[in-house]
């Protein structure tokens, strides 16, 4: 009995996380997307410079958030979600949806290639570190208002 009293009081709790996680709100869920993906970023760039020695299973961890989180990001920007939570979205990301949704893509398309021919080496690593940074940029530049 007392097994099963602490299942469902796991279940309720996991039930109750996940409705506290989907009130967060788009602009909560984006903010700790891009989190994730700067973590990631900041990982291949450590091992890019030197500071951290490579491993594969780090650049495939840090590639496969990439890819996952840019593939989910752009849902996080519905209509009616343009200021609050210190958004730093840019009103040109519900201007022209499309062409935030497509440099999105391409982000996690550059990522899915390195995944596909995981960087042997830290050169490999700092080669696509420029890819990937240049994408992300290139985003940043139309899409996210300076501070």
């Amino acid at each position: 009995m007392r097994l099963k009293s602490i299942a469902l009081a796991a279940v309720v709790g996991c039930l109750g996380l996940s409705v506290a996680v989907a009130q967060e709100g788009p602009q909560v869920q984006r903010q700790s997307q891009m989190k994730a993906v700067g973590g990631a970023l900041g990982a291949l760039g450590g091992i890019a410079k030197g500071e951290k020695p490579y491993e594969a299973a780090t650049v495939t961890a840090a590639l496969t958030t990439i890819s996952t989180t840019m593939k989910a990001f752009p849902n996080q920007f519905p209509a009616g979600t343009e200021s609050g939570s210190d958004s730093e979205a840019a009103p040109a990301v519900w201007q022209n949806p499309k062409d935030f949704h497509a440099k999105a893509e391409k982000l996690a398309a550059e990522a899915d290639k390195l995944l596909a021919a995981v960087p042997a080496d830290q050169a490999g690593v700092g080669a696509a570190m420029k890819t990937l940074g240049g994408t992300c940029g290139d985003c940043h530049q139309t899409y996210r208002m300076k501070k």
